[in-house]
Formats: structure tokens, sequence, C-alpha cells
């Protein structure tokens, strides 16, 4: 069985995203698919801004070109892939199951096979294992629940395993008991910080009787290195950022100066890399493709989707609406919808794919709604 990290295009058509992007952008107020070289379009001095309707157009046609026209399936790709794919468009997304399309999201809930789904009862709850650098299995702690608490699924939603059935709240359950100082925790804070998950004000106990919450959490995440963290510190920050949007919206706190001192460090770290990805932007519009260590516009062109996706889908967390709209993020969204056009039909790394369109999906329904 093979594992494609880059993904073919096909011709089949599945339903739109947008109702699913308005409710990711209200939530925020694979490897493996076969590697060659694609070189993209030498980059352009900066030009005038593109036109809102016409920008919003082309990102509706490429992100309709990724969920339709690029499909996954349960013979070539596994969980990572598909994981990743169902972060960007949740129960949009269809994947080819001998021959016919199931929804993602359902064939996992219902237990059925699928390569590095892996997902094992405890007494504790459920454990998936982290089985680092394979791309067919969970990567991170925590990468599954991190990523499903985006799509909608609340801890009340069932699970198979074997024949029995288990929650979403099973996953968060082990998560909370595994949760030591000093791990990597990135996932973990990004489920544990939606609402509906766990409540900002309670706390729980860990493996070894230590006691945690959210704000504990937070703040041993924005202490963590950015620098070196996975896909360039992007996951990490990407988190911190939903954290604390979800902080300040159940405390209403509109100035960022009346943050209490933890929440004042997890946004000054925030704030310390939107200020370094728009310091090392390329004059092209992308993001360097050295994310926040130097500046940087390596010629492969996953590489460019890669980083400049993972660097939007961060600022879509972090930045206001107005920020959104200033010139230097519209040319970055403007540049990465021409990178993913230039490539449509080109085999892609499937990681920076799924968070690309996860970006511009956000930015799209923050932008301009539904």
């Amino acid at each position: 069985m093979r594992h494609n990290s880059k993904l073919q295009s096909t011709d089949r058509q599945v339903p739109g995203w947008l109702a699913y992007a308005g409710m990711m952008a209200i939530s925020l107020a694979l490897s493996g698919c076969d590697s060659r070289l694609i070189s993209s379009a030498t980059p352009v001095p900066t030009k005038p801004l593109p036109d809102s309707s016409q920008l919003q157009t082309r990102i509706d046609a490429i992100v309709d070109h990724t969920l339709n026209q690029r499909r996954l399936n349960t013979r070539d790709h596994a969980a990572w892939q598909i994981v990743h794919a169902i972060l960007a468009f949740g129960p949009d997304l269809l994947i080819e199951h001998e021959g016919q399309l199931v929804p993602a999201l359902g064939y996992l809930q219902a237990g059925n096979p699928l390569t590095g789904w892996n997902l094992r009862p405890t007494a504790h709850g459920v454990l998936v294992p982290v089985e680092e650098g394979s791309k067919t299995g969970q990567g991170h702690p925590d990468q599954w629940l991190g990523y499903l608490s985006q799509t909608g699924l609340t801890p009340a939603d069932k699970i198979v395993i074997g024949k029995k059935s288990y929650t979403i709240a099973d996953l968060r359950n082990q998560a909370q008991w595994d949760l030591v100082p000093g791990m990597e925790a990135t996932w973990t804070l990004m489920a544990l910080s939606h609402p509906s998950y766990w409540k900002l004000t309670d706390t729980w106990k860990n493996r070894n009787g230590e006691t945690w919450n959210i704000e504990k959490l937070a703040l041993m995440e924005a202490q963590a290195p950015v620098v070196g963290g996975s896909c360039g510190g992007t996951h990490r920050l990407y988190a911190l950022a939903v954290a604390l949007n979800q902080y300040r919206n159940e405390n209403q706190i509109q100035d960022v100066n009346k943050l209490p001192p933890a929440w004042a460090v997890v946004h000054a770290r925030i704030q310390e890399f939107v200020t370094q990805a728009q310091r090392e932007q390329n004059a092209d519009g992308t993001f360097s493709t050295n994310y926040f260590t130097r500046p940087g516009n390596a010629p492969r062109i996953d590489d460019k989707i890669s980083t400049t996706g993972h660097i939007l889908e961060f600022l879509t967390a972090a930045l206001t609406d107005q920020e959104l709209a200033e010139p230097w993020v519209t040319r970055s969204c403007e540049r990465l919808v021409t990178l993913m056009e230039i490539a449509k039909n080109d085999p892609v790394e499937c990681g920076g794919l799924y968070h690309a369109a996860h970006g511009l999906i956000i930015y799209r329904a923050r932008r301009w709604g539904n």
C-alpha cells in the first residue's frame, strides 16, 4: 500500500463549502501524494492590489477545485492526509472508498479501517499513539483531537473503536490525563480552547495529580520555542491565537492592555510573530520559505504554498477583521491563490495544501462572509 503525500487532481464534483467556512470564521472572532519539483512563476515586483470581488471569486474557485477535483481515497491515502483535509473542509469532505464517495468524517467516526487511524481505549479515555514522521498516523500529541475540534464535532459526538462506541470527550479526557509540563501541547490547547470542549474557568488533574487549566496550558505554549516548532511554529501560534480569542470573547476584553499577566504574555508572543511574518514577507506577496527565521523564497512551489499557507492560517486567527484587509495580507492571499492556480493540475504536498486551503477559507469568510 502506498500513501501519497502529493495529491493529484480528478474531475469529480461535491457540494460547496461556504456554510462550513462561515462556521469556522465565527468560531475564531499529506505528505505522501509523490514528490517532484514544480517551479513557480518568477516573483513579480509589487503591483496594485487585486480587485476585492475578483480576489473573492478566485479564492472560491481554487478552494472548490481543491475540494472537488483533488480526491483522497482509502486505498492510497492514510489518516494523516485525510485528517488534514478534514481540517480544511469539515463535513463537506468526501473521500473515495471502494469506488463510492463517502463523507470522510462519518467514515472515521464509524470505525472503518484506515491506515494510521489508530485509536486505543484506556482506563482514562481514548489514546491515539504518536507516529512521528510516518505521514500515515498522528504526528504530534492530540493532533487528531485538535483538528477535529475545528470541524464542528462536539465532545458528545460518537466515535466507534472496534464494535464499541466512545465519544470525542474520551479523546479529550485522555489528552488532559496525559498533559505534563514541557510537552508539545499545541493541539491539546487548540482543542481545549474550543468553548464546547472545556470551560476557561475549569480545572482538571493530570496523571501526576497536577492541577491544570487553559490559562496554565496557554502560558506553557507561549513560553515554548516557536522557531524550530512544527511547520515553523505556525501551529503553535495558531493555537495560541485561538485560545486568546476565546479568552477575550468570554471576558469581553477589547483592550489588550487590560489582559491579565499570563494572557498578556500570550498576546505579546502572537504579536511578535505577526510582526516577523510581515518583516520577512517577499516582494511577490509570499511569506518567507524559512518561516520566521530569515528571509527566503525557495524555488519549489510546494514550499511556497506550504509556508505562505501556514502563515496565512495563523494570521486569520491572530488579526482583526480590519488587519486582515490590510494590503500586505491581501497580497499574500493573492499570491497564494496564484500559486495554487499554477499547480492546480499537478501533485502538491497534502499537508501544506490543506493548511493553505484552510487559511483561505477562513480569510474569505472573515472578509466577505457567505
